[in-house]
């Protein structure tokens, strides 16, 4: 863990209904860990394998149609020698060491996994990414009154810089999930969800409290 000051560990906070409130301080558990590019590299990377399907596939010259007579005789005829019409240097025929249905599922350990998720949220705080807003929570889905409570916060409508908002299980509602779906440069996720692509995929991150907190209870599991 880095020798951070106090000083170093806070960002903006919000209220729902009112805005920037001031200041907040945070966990040294989340936010106070070095760095690791290499480990963001990997849990990206890991990431975008385990969203390939692995359904690619070529025939072989068992798998194509077409006749296994050889072509002409093996001698006296002035041409190359020839066993099958099937052969890969044949057109038509099989393909020669081409991609074959795979598994392309991979798993970091969670030690890693836990690091990297540390090391994106310390990226968000210091790029100056980073807010975290009291709670979120609608009577219904209102894409208006989502803007609204973003407008507050200072993202007005028609933004082109992109958004990861992250809420806690709880407040992780119908209402909350599609009064943000109609939003292209938003996105709203679980904190049991949150991953470390999302996390640097998305310019600015949006965070309650309360997935604060269970953020941090993620990671002391990981950690047992």
């Amino acid at each position: 863990m880095n020798d951070l000051k106090d000083k170093d560990l806070v960002a903006p906070y919000y209220k729902f209904e009112s805005g920037l409130a001031g200041e907040i301080k945070l966990s040294a558990k989340l936010f106070g860990y070095k760095i690791n590019k290499d480990l963001l590299y990997r849990a990206t990377r890991v990431y975008l394998l385990n969203l390939r399907q692995g359904t690619h596939s070529t025939k072989t010259r068992g798998e194509v149609v077409g006749t296994g007579k050889k072509p002409w005789p093996q001698k006296h005829t002035g041409r190359a020698r020839h066993g099958s019409r099937r052969s890969p240097i044949w057109k038509g025929g099989g393909i020669a060491f081409g991609p074959r249905p795979r598994e392309y599922n991979y798993q970091l350990p969670k030690k890693m996994v836990r690091r990297a998720m540390q090391s994106a949220l310390r990226v968000k705080l210091q790029s100056e990414q980073l807010g975290v807003l009291d709670r979120m929570g609608f009577a219904q889905p209102k894409t208006k009154e989502g803007l609204q409570v973003l407008g507050r916060i200072g993202f007005p409508k028609g933004l082109t810089n992109e958004l990861l908002l992250v809420v806690s299980h709880q407040e992780y509602g119908l209402a909350v999930k599609k009064t943000f779906s109609n939003l292209p440069w938003a996105k709203c996720v679980e904190s049991n969800s949150l991953i470390v692509y999302d996390l640097l995929k998305y310019e600015h991150l949006l965070i309650t409290e309360a997935a604060l907190g269970e953020l941090e209870a993620r990671c002391a599991v990981a950690a047992a």
